[in-house]
């Protein structure tokens, strides 16, 4: 069980971030960290609310200084702070791509790093939120899916480098029913198949801390399914098929409404 640790949570004002916080606050100190920290304000007195984007340089920086400051040092990092976007990529747009990687791959690489040398070879656990996108891309997800597949790398990469008192856990889930789809676009679309509960992927999360897995993997048919088109690679072609329908539908309502 993971008890009496120091821990920073970013993204922890919603969805798996939040649903982590509260299994983890009742016994450990807590650093919260989100853009939106409305729905964790005196959540608990174990728990230090921290607003903060953490998309930039000086984001991560404040973080690590204010963290420090308040918990008296770090034991474990959490970084889940991302967002999506569900869309047509048929636009050229180097911005919005751009803020899309400064949080979703800049801000965990970097903050990987600030961690490491925080550290100075003292043991410390640093988890990250992937994704099961990052394994297989999703049409609507191309930009999201990306940065996705540039952390999924990076995390192999660091496996072969890193110094023995740094665990990595890294969590994969498949859609979770969250402000996620919010989010990734504000008209209403087909959400992809299957879907899991930020309760039941932040159990199976913390649970692969406290074990010290490198992967956690919280839907069963992900990875079933991950076998399965391996063997059969038709079947994972008759699902991309299907989520690409859902895809070309959203296209024509949104033509439906321009209209």
């Amino acid at each position: 069980m993971i008890n009496g640790k120091r821990i920073v949570i970013t993204g922890a004002g919603s969805g798996i971030g939040l649903e982590t916080l509260k299994l983890l606050m009742g016994a450990n100190k807590v650093f919260a960290v989100d853009k939106d920290t409305s729905k964790i304000e005196g959540i608990s007195p174990n728990v230090s609310v921290f607003q903060m984007n953490v998309g930039s340089k000086e984001g991560v920086d404040a973080i690590f200084d204010e963290a420090i400051k308040v918990l008296g040092g770090i034991d474990i990092f959490i970084a889940n702070a991302g967002f999506p976007y569900y869309e047509l990529f048929d636009y050229t747009d180097w911005d919005r791509v751009k803020v899309m990687f400064e949080t979703n791959v800049f801000s965990p690489v970097y903050s990987y790093s600030k961690f490491r040398d925080y550290l100075n070879g003292s043991f410390g656990i640093y988890a990250m939120t992937i994704s099961a996108i990052g394994q297989m891309a999703m049409p609507g997800y191309a930009v999201y899916s990306s940065s996705k597949f540039a952390l999924e790398g990076f995390q192999q990469a660091l496996r072969l480098e890193m110094g023995k008192n740094i665990r990595l856990t890294c969590l994969y889930p498949v859609a979770t029913e969250t402000n996620f789809f919010k989010t990734a676009n504000t008209r209403e679309f087909e959400k992809p198949f299957p879907l899991q509960s930020p309760a039941l992927v932040a159990k199976k999360f913390v649970k692969g801390i406290e074990k010290g897995k490198k992967s956690v993997y919280p839907s069963k048919l992900f990875g079933f399914a991950k076998v399965l088109m391996t063997i059969f690679p038709f079947v994972r072609t008759i699902y991309w098929k299907l989520e690409t329908n859902k895809l070309m539908r959203f296209k024509e309502s949104l033509k439906s409404e321009n209209k």
